[in-house]
């Protein structure tokens, strides 16, 4: 009993530290986030830059910035392996870093920065408290609850997608009481601060039955389809252009130039950057059917190329789109179909569908289920053993039908 009573308070206190951090610490970077999305609103000129300064921010990167570059892979990978430390100058750079992606014009979201410095501020705080190699480790998970949630106002979610995207199948509940501390702390600090998030509507309520719960599963596999083909695209435009481009700055000089042509070639700034008034006006008015795909591109070749920033706001962007163009078809109600489909598309991609059913919950209220459930692991079974983090371990397949001698990164799984 008493040893439990002093884990259970050194817990407390340092989730409490992780999260007033890694919330200042997303105050900031998306205080800073919406000043460059509206000076990019208003000088639009600006985009043209972007290879420019893709190529500026490629020599910086490549000279000083390489844990930077390994993305949330580096966090997943530092959890499981008790390696080196993540450098505290993780945090600067990944803000800096991802703000200017979006005053350019690049298509990215703003989870990656939010998880690599929560991470980073939770490597900072085992290293100056000397903890033990397993607390550092609940701590390291504590830095991605509390950065996650931080960042998109959803502490309950963040404090399972902490939990749930190291190991894919697997959730460790040891270090269930820091994430949450620091999830709630972390959104607490920032609505303290005064930053405000995206408001969602509130769903309407709907009885399930057979012929509903078959349409559920049916989207279930189109967005799977989806979340697929994002994350093919991805890997492989990053694999193409480090095999035909030697060097990252030229990487993200090229990614840069290509970005403008589409946005010529579309003639529509709604790709650029979060795309957050298009995910907004999904929800009352029905979308084309090739805003998603675009979306796909757009951020398949900012990401691709190198450019920081996460996937979540561009998969929800997909996500809701997607929404947006099948509920009518398919005789849904459109509002839900959409928040239905923003949540269950970051599902499939990170293989999370606990803490986006639970994301959908604190975003568009309890109406939400059953039905985001529904999709959400209907999309993440179908989207097999692949990953927007390869660096994920799985232990077996999602099928069930094949166990590992030990945990096995998604990047090394040989499906034979």
């Amino acid at each position: 009993m008493l040893q439990c009573t002093h884990r259970l308070a050194q817990w407390i206190f340092l989730g409490t530290m992780v999260g007033l951090l890694a919330g200042a610490a997303s105050a900031l970077f998306l205080w800073l986030l919406g000043l460059a999305t509206a000076y990019r609103a208003g000088h639009e000129s600006i985009v043209f830059t972007l290879p420019m300064a893709g190529l500026g921010m490629g020599l910086l990167l490549q000279k000083w910035g390489g844990p930077v570059r390994a993305g949330n892979n580096l966090v997943i990978d530092t959890v499981h392996e008790n390696s080196d430390r993540i450098p505290v100058s993780v945090a600067p750079w990944i803000l800096g870093g991802t703000v200017l992606t979006h005053l350019f014009g690049g298509s990215a979201g703003r989870e990656g920065a939010a998880i690599q410095m929560g991470a980073a501020i939770a490597e900072e705080v085992s290293h100056r408290f000397s903890v033990r190699p397993q607390t550092r480790a609940q701590l390291l998970a504590a830095g991605v609850a509390g950065g996650f949630g931080a960042v998109f106002g959803a502490p309950i979610a963040g404090t399972v997608f902490g939990l749930e995207v190291v190991h894919l199948g697997k959730i460790e509940y040891s270090s269930l009481v820091p994430a949450l501390v620091a999830s709630v702390v972390g959104d607490f600090t920032v609505r303290t601060i005064g930053i405000h998030h995206s408001v969602f509507p509130r769903v309407e309520a709907l009885g399930i039955d057979p012929l509903l719960a078959l349409k559920w599963t049916l989207v279930g596999v189109l967005v799977a389809l989806v979340a697929i083909a994002f994350i093919e695209l991805t890997h492989r435009i990053r694999a193409l252009l480090e095999d035909k481009v030697p060097t990252l700055p030229l990487r993200m000089f090229f990614g840069g130039i290509a970005v403008v042509a589409l946005w010529q070639l579309v003639g529509d700034s709604q790709y650029l950057g979060l795309g957050v008034p298009t995910i907004l006006s999904a929800f009352s008015e029905p979308s084309a059917w090739y805003v998603f795909a675009l979306k796909v591109l757009f951020t398949a070749v900012t990401l691709g190329a190198g450019f920081l920033g996460g996937e979540v706001t561009p998969l929800f962007f997909i996500g809701a789109t997607l929404g947006g163009a099948i509920a009518g078809p398919l005789g849904l109600p459109l509002a839900l179909t959409v928040g239905v489909c923003m949540a269950a598309m970051f599902a499939a991609a990170s293989n999370t569908p606990l803490a986006l059913s639970i994301m959908a919950v604190e975003m568009f209220g309890a109406n939400v289920l059953p039905h985001v459930v529904i999709v959400c692991v209907v999309a993440y079974l179908m989207t097999g053993n692949r990953s927007i983090y390869p660096s994920q371990r799985l232990s077996q397949e999602k099928c069930g039908t094949r166990a590992f001698d030990g945990p096995v990164r998604l990047r090394d799984f040989d499906p034979r």
